[in-house]
């Protein structure tokens, strides 16, 4: 019963927040693997959103368009997460993953770098960290999908009481000294610290289910998120690449059109500490068994950068890939829903 309310709740509020804009612009997006007309498409769109509890830009990235109903049914969507966020992870978990300051404290010992927040140093020791790290993250204490985070580079001569002002002004209290990733990662593209995304759900057996497996790469920002332009691909078992790399406009990169790296064949290095790393964090966060985990690949080993307790859906794109069926299969194996 509580399953059918969660997912009343959510359509609701999705047609409240219907926009024929939306519907067009994905629409165009999906022209680009299908030669139906915009009208066929919005309808075919809308019949997927009832029919597979499919989002549209669910429907836009995953090339549903081209999917026969049988293909289609295997999808896992980014209304069918939000379900499992709610139905599994409760108000504590989502604070303990959503408050970077306690998040900072409570896996302090995996972070991998020094943060700070604003609101528990002074001036004093302001300065003092911008010393010891003059390249800094400044970042909202709640902020979602890579929103509101800016690069500092500061000098030995920096006005520390103008630069507090400066970012909490925007509403940023958190400090994070820059991370310098693997050499091998930054040779995917240097500007960003590309991340490795693992979807876990912690079972009631203390088993940790990996759902995906995927490579975030930055594209001309200096986060990585699929929002700010970056890209991703699937993993297999080993941390190698599997298929070309996909951005939020559905356009597909075989090398990253900044540095020329080649995308498919890509092995994560020390991906098996990876995953000794994020089967840690999920047991020692059962207060929310579904997490989506970024984590960052250094010369020393790979440290967390936060937990995501509503995580974004990945799936290999079927116009880029090749393949035709999505995860739900292995969601459904190991959640039951």
């Amino acid at each position: 019963m509580r399953r059918i309310r969660v997912r009343l709740q959510y359509l609701i509020r999705r047609a409240r927040k219907l926009r024929p804009g939306n519907l067009v612009e994905f629409a165009r997006t999906v022209q680009q693997v299908s030669k139906a007309p915009l009208p066929v498409i919005i309808a075919d769109m809308l019949w997927c959103s009832v029919r597979y509890d499919m989002a549209f830009r669910d429907y836009a990235v995953w090339d549903i368009r081209l999917l026969n109903a049988r293909e289609r049914k295997t999808w896992m969507t980014h209304p069918k997460s939000f379900r499992i966020t709610k139905m599994y992870n409760t108000s504590e978990g989502r604070s303990k993953l959503e408050d970077k300051r306690r998040f900072a404290r409570e896996y302090a010992d995996l972070l991998g770098r020094e943060t700070i927040d604003l609101r528990d140093v002074d001036d004093a020791a302001l300065t003092a960290f911008l010393a010891r790290h003059p390249r800094v993250l400044a970042k909202p204490n709640e902020g979602h999908g890579g929103g509101g985070i800016d690069l500092h580079e500061v000098g030995p001569d920096v006005d520390v009481a103008a630069f507090r002002a400066e970012v909490t002004a925007k509403g940023q209290t958190v400090l994070d000294e820059f991370i310098i990733q693997h050499p091998e990662m930054s040779a995917l593209y240097p500007d960003a610290v590309n991340t490795v995304r693992l979807i876990t759900f912690l079972d009631g057996e203390d088993r940790v289910h990996l759902l995906a497996a995927v490579l975030r790469i930055g594209n001309g920002d200096v986060i990585d998120n699929f929002a700010s332009g970056g890209m991703f691909t699937m993993l297999d078992d080993e941390g190698v690449a599997l298929y070309p790399g996909v951005d939020k406009n559905s356009n597909v990169y075989r090398e990253h059109p900044a540095t020329g790296t080649p995308i498919v064949g890509f092995r994560v290095p020390q991906y098996d500490r990876v995953l000794d790393l994020v089967a840690s964090l999920a047991r020692r966060t059962p207060e929310a068994p579904y997490v989506g985990w970024d984590i960052a690949i250094t010369a020393n080993g790979p440290v967390v950068i936060e937990g995501n307790h509503n995580s974004s859906v990945f799936q290999p794109k079927p116009s880029a890939s090749g393949v035709r069926t999505g995860l739900l299969p292995v969601y459904q194996a190991a959640v039951g829903f």
